[in-house]
């Protein structure tokens, strides 16, 4: 009953896959994404390159770290269901599920792709895990030009360029220093345990921020806590520190939130409320623009929605402009989903909440078309299916 895992030790999105295997005790082994298998096997299943991706004992192939996750829940693996507890924290759990996934991406990219000094030969040799096994050293250092080219202009799509890298790097470390905060006196995001909201920052907070020499020098002189919970995040093992008061491994009561999470809730609507707020709204002047019925053609066909071009926002004052993927709806509907799912009470609290914390308005940011997943790949529902 063992599961495959094929990633990358660098890759943001197989950490938070890795991470909830390890800590939920899922038996797996991990392949490269380079090897003769991956490439020869999964791709032509899978129709493109992509990672994570996970096989089953029973041989079913599940592309993407938040559907995985969900079928290993919905396998029985989670050692604390969350909605067993408290079903108005899945909300604040599936908030930081969406920030870690794509609001980290500005520092997770900035670090790792403009510190050559410190992190060119530990990225040149952990690219390994994309290429062909046997590589001569001149083809290796070929792929890793070519593949860390590409990579560096995603950092420039996710608005990462010369004129923001000063505040990239004030914007993480204020953040660095709230979470430092929070997890002084908590093991984990909500409570004693972790959730959706650990999984989904694991991905930035390790791979990229946590791993990486720069980042991960910074994050050791800066934030140990931080550190300490990637440590956590990372080990098969449960760790217990009696000096938590949570250690009875119990998560917050909605009701009495402490603030340390409430100041990170409004780190994040300030930080990555107007991106998603821009993209939402670029995304639905397309949605507008094209014919509905080739809308709904492409969904009888599974057609992979793809990237939507560049939305303008302002950032913290500076006017920058990043790329929109339609996955970051499929996150957000995930949270919409949970929230409007609550008994009316739990709802009107829940609302309270992101109101006071500066997020109300992610309840209302929803695309005229939902993204469903198919085949393993984000697809524009039907015309029936709009929100």
């Amino acid at each position: 009953m063992t599961y495959s895992l094929y990633g990358m030790a660098g890759s943001l999105y197989t950490a938070r896959v890795r991470s909830y295997m390890r800590t939920n005790g899922v038996p797996f082994v991990e392949l490269k994404a380079g090897s003769e298998e991956f490439v020869q096997r999964m791709v032509p299943q899978l129709g493109r390159w992509i990672i994570p991706v996970v096989q089953t004992p029973s041989g079913k192939i599940i592309q993407d770290g938040a559907d995985i996750i969900d079928h290993l829940e919905a396998e029985g693996y989670s050692k604390w269901p969350i909605d067993r507890q408290a079903p108005a924290l899945r909300v604040i759990a599936h908030l930081f599920e969406l920030f870690g996934s794509h609001g980290l991406l500005r520092p997770a990219m900035h670090y790792r792709w403009n510190f050559d000094a410190v992190n060119l030969p530990f990225l040149r040799n952990a690219f390994r895990d994309v290429m062909p096994s046997g590589l001569p050293r001149e083809a290796e250092d070929m792929v890793f030009e070519q593949a860390s080219g590409r990579m560096r202009q995603a950092g420039v799509a996710f608005g990462v360029n010369p004129d923001t890298f000063a505040l990239v790097e004030a914007q993480y470390k204020a953040f660095l220093e709230l979470f430092e905060e929070h997890l002084r006196a908590f093991p984990f995001i909500l409570g004693g345990h972790p959730t959706i909201a650990d999984y989904g920052m694991i991905g930035a907070m390790h791979a990229h921020l946590g791993r990486d020499p720069a980042p991960l020098h910074l994050m050791q002189t800066t934030a140990p806590n931080v550190f300490r919970w990637v440590e956590r995040m990372t080990m098969p093992e449960t760790f217990v520190d009696e000096s938590y008061a949570k250690a009875d491994e119990q998560l917050f009561s909605p009701d009495a939130l402490p603030a340390s999470l409430l100041a990170l809730m409004r780190f994040i609507a300030a930080d990555y409320l107007p991106e998603i707020t821009a993209h939402v709204g670029h995304a639905n002047a397309w949605i507008a623009a094209q014919p509905a019925a080739e809308l709904d053609a492409a969904y009888a066909d599974k057609a992979q929605a793809k990237n939507l071009g560049l939305a303008p926002f302002s950032w913290h004052g500076a006017q920058i402009a990043t790329v929109v993927l339609p996955y970051r709806f499929y996150l957000l509907q995930r949270l919409q989903d949970a929230f409007d799912a609550l008994e009316a009470t739990d709802r009107a609290a829940v609302s309270a909440l992101f109101a006071e914390t500066g997020l109300g308005r992610l309840f209302e940011l929803r695309c005229s078309r939902r993204l469903e997943r198919l085949d393993n790949r984000e697809v524009w529902g039907m015309a029936s299916s709009a929100a």
